[in-house]
């Protein structure tokens, strides 16, 4: 199980007040709806935006018309808008409780550089052009070095410091040899310059296919572990005095980082700011608890995705704004306002 056992259900925060958690029940479903609005306006609007009709036809009826084809191809680029959110705002969420770190972000642990360089060795010596392939380099690049940073930050003796250092020093190596393949390679430099930027226009029901069940996984075992990290995130010594298993919940917590992030990164591309900015709203308003932080962050980070991805179609019509450029224009002024405007939260 990965409940651990009862002394550490006591280092939970205490039960909302009865108005406290209708609010945020409440809450919880407009964040839905709020979703849900955003997800058929990336369907309604693209560089031809269509009429409410044709949506509901080409979702439907599909009887091959253009339009229901472009609502086709809308829906495969909003799906993986909303399982890729998803997934970045939820291991940004786990991460920043693991390492004790608001600001953490998947790239803090060496993730997203991971991804990156497997992208660009698998264009560079395999000959890899298509997306289907660029998902499973990214996805093994992310996952090998998640274990080496679990490894070297200590592994059964792991601090949310050591961890850090770890993947900083990753990161640091790694980003050295992305930069020194791509210019000795135009080709591969070519290539990685769209995918690193971070798009969602590359959707297809195959690369859904592909990404779904490792996000599937990651989710249930991050949203499985809040009651653990509840614990570890007062300290590993109130934690251990309260009965939890830090080097398991640890362990599994950086799985479930890396699989969510390596995921959605091997499908979109290194997207910023997600998995950073959304869990730290969404903790200005339900407090530390983690039972309520990681379901808020894996319903309004799509929500921040997909508004960002409708944006940059709106702004450079007819042609497109990559998602991951207009969420780190608008995260950065947006990340520091709140920081500077609201009491945050403690972890």
């Amino acid at each position: 199980m990965l409940v651990d056992s009862p002394p550490e259900q006591r280092a939970e925060t205490a039960p909302a007040p009865p108005t406290r958690r209708a609010v945020r029940v409440l809450g919880l479903f407009v964040s839905v709806a709020l979703l849900l609005l955003v997800a058929l306006a990336s369907i309604a609007i693209g560089a031809k935006s269509l009429p409410l009709g044709d949506v509901w036809h080409g979702l439907f009826h599909d009887t091959g018309t253009y339009a229901d084809i472009v609502v086709g191809d809308r829906v495969s680029r909003t799906v993986l808008g909303l399982l890729a959110g998803a997934a970045l705002g939820l291991s940004g969420a786990v991460l920043q409780a693991l390492t004790r770190n608001p600001l953490a972000d998947p790239g803090l642990l060496g993730i997203n550089a991971g991804a990156s360089a497997a992208v660009v060795t698998a264009i560079t010596y395999f000959g890899v052009t298509s997306l289907s392939g660029y998902v499973w380099f990214a996805f093994a690049g992310a996952a090998v070095v998640g274990a080496l940073v679990w490894f070297l930050g200590g592994s059964r003796g792991a601090t949310p410091v050591r961890l850090a250092l770890a993947g900083t020093a990753i990161s640091a190596a790694l980003y050295g040899y992305l930069q020194a393949v791509m210019i000795m390679d135009d080709a591969a430099l070519s290539k990685m310059r769209f995918w690193t930027v971070g798009s969602l226009a590359s959707a297809t029901g195959s690369t859904i296919t592909q990404v779904a069940p490792f996000l599937a996984v990651g989710t249930v075992v991050s949203l499985l572990l809040a009651r653990p990290l509840n614990a570890v995130a007062m300290g590993d010594d109130t934690a251990r005095a309260l009965g939890a298993n830090l080097n398991r919940t640890r362990a599994l917590a950086m799985l479930s980082a890396t699989v969510l992030c390596g995921a959605a990164t091997a499908a979109c591309g290194p997207i910023v700011f997600v998995g950073l900015m959304v869990p730290h709203v969404v903790r200005s308003f339900t407090g530390p608890d983690l039972r309520w932080i990681l379901p808020y962050a894996t319903v309004l980070s799509p929500v921040l995705l997909l508004g960002a991805d409708v944006l940059g179609r709106l702004i450079a019509r007819p042609a497109e704004l990559q998602v991951g450029i207009v969420t780190a224009v608008i995260g950065g002024p947006v990340f520091i306002f709140l920081v500077r405007r609201r009491r945050k939260a403690q972890l």
